[in-house]
């Protein structure tokens, strides 16, 4: 198999999971879709992406990654949990979805060598997706705004929610950003990745996005701060453009971020917090308390728990927020260990964006975007190893030479 070709699949399969982690609730879309044929389009694709893994690494060579293999422990307590079946049937099949997608990623690891060809697969693939909210919204602007969200901009042809939607635009603004100060792609091809994707996250009116780009890219620019002059130059007119924004914008800012919610709507983040409080009053066993209640749709009493380290409480216990906490540690530690790069900074990024959006937003504790980000910030911390195969190198057994060979070949 030639290394182009291989590298074509990697891509295809990086792709394939994030179609996976898409989901398949979220708006009305023009075109009426029943929510059996979404996932099985999702798991179809999770499948797909197992098998096209294997398929290019039969050797079952993969390198070693203390991420994947925290996620791999994170598989116990989600099944522990999940025999029980107090989430029903449903808590047996999202353990088998979990186990593929880290089985996947296993077997990705062999192609993890520090570089950033992941990065450009995951910013090509998210900014696909946003091209069909895009192309929703010039289609029906009706229906990829709808009153039910409050104006804000979902997903028209595929059902996604505002927050969906500002994460992905989020994340890709983010990334390449870094790629044009790391000089890894030129600016007109940034721009029409960048501009865009900045309208989209405007139109969801989603805060935590928001929030993620600027405080992650903040960090993650910092960390570049000393030696590279792109970075620094950035960094002083982003100053000076925020500077200019929060004075002459002022209003109009506030208004975009209150969303037209009261100020004790707003402290109460929605209403988040009173589900959170009613979660943590429930009553539970100490085996619940432990290792949770299995996997379910990161819901409580039918409304979303919209926290990762509740909803992983909730589903994978005491145990499961020790194994994510142990997640962030560990990629930040490594992180912070590592030399001033276009690599690190990328990583910085998406670590930072994962750990703030984590306070709002659910999925750390099974298969997830956020997941796949918090994946591709490993693939850029992997050191490059020289028993490492690059990517789309094809597998070329080893020919035994003779001793009496190699004998003749010194003298």
């Amino acid at each position: 198999m030639g290394a182009h070709h291989t590298s074509k699949i990697v891509g295809t399969v990086w792709g394939l999971l994030i179609l996976n982690t898409l989901g398949s609730t979220g708006a009305k879309t023009i075109v009426p879709l029943p929510r059996s044929l979404i996932q099985m389009v999702t798991m179809g694709a999770l499948v797909a992406a197992f098998a096209l893994a294997l398929a290019v690494n039969l050797r079952l060579r993969v390198r070693p990654s203390a991420f994947v293999f925290l996620l791999t422990l994170l598989l116990v307590p989600s099944v522990i949990s999940s025999v029980s079946l107090e989430s029903g049937f449903g808590a047996l099949f999202r353990c088998a979805r979990l186990a593929l997608f880290v089985g996947t990623l296993w077997l990705l690891s062999r192609w993890w060598d520090g570089g950033v060809t992941f990065v450009r697969h995951h910013v090509r693939m998210y900014f696909a997706v946003l091209g069909s909210v895009a192309a929703g919204l010039v289609i029906s602007p009706g229906a990829a705004l709808p009153e039910l969200y409050g104006g804000r901009l979902v997903g028209a042809l595929w059902p996604l929610t505002p927050p969906q939607i500002g994460q992905y635009a989020a994340v890709i603004v983010g990334l390449t950003v870094l790629l044009v100060l790391g000089r890894r792609t030129d600016r007109a091809s940034a721009a029409v990745v960048i501009v865009p994707s900045l309208v989209l996250l405007a139109l969801t009116h989603t805060r935590t996005a928001t929030l993620g780009l600027l405080i992650g890219l903040t960090l993650a620019i910092g960390s570049l701060i000393l030696t590279s002059a792109a970075a620094r130059r950035f960094f002083t007119w982003a100053v000076l453009c925020a500077a200019v924004a929060a004075v002459g914008f002022a209003s109009a800012l506030q208004a975009w971020f209150l969303r037209g919610q009261s100020r004790e709507n707003f402290s109460n983040l929605t209403g988040r917090a009173k589900v959170w409080d009613a979660l943590l009053a429930a009553p539970r066993t100490t085996a619940e308390e432990v290792f949770g209640m299995g996997l379910g749709d990161k819901s409580f009493d039918g409304l979303p728990i919209d926290n990762s380290w509740l909803a992983v409480y909730q589903e994978q216990g005491l145990v499961g927020v020790a194994l994510v906490a142990a997640v962030f540690i560990v990629l930040g530690g490594v992180a912070l260990l590592r030399p001033p790069s276009l690599q690190r900074a990328c990583a910085i990024f998406l670590i930072s964006y994962c750990a703030i959006a984590s306070y709002t937003e659910a999925g750390l504790g099974d298969a997830s975007p956020y997941l796949l980000h918090l994946a591709l910030a490993a693939s850029l911390l992997a050191t490059p190893a020289e028993a490492a195969t690059p990517l789309g190198t094809p597998d070329v057994p080893q020919r035994h030479v003779p001793r009496w060979a190699r004998r003749s070949e010194v003298t």
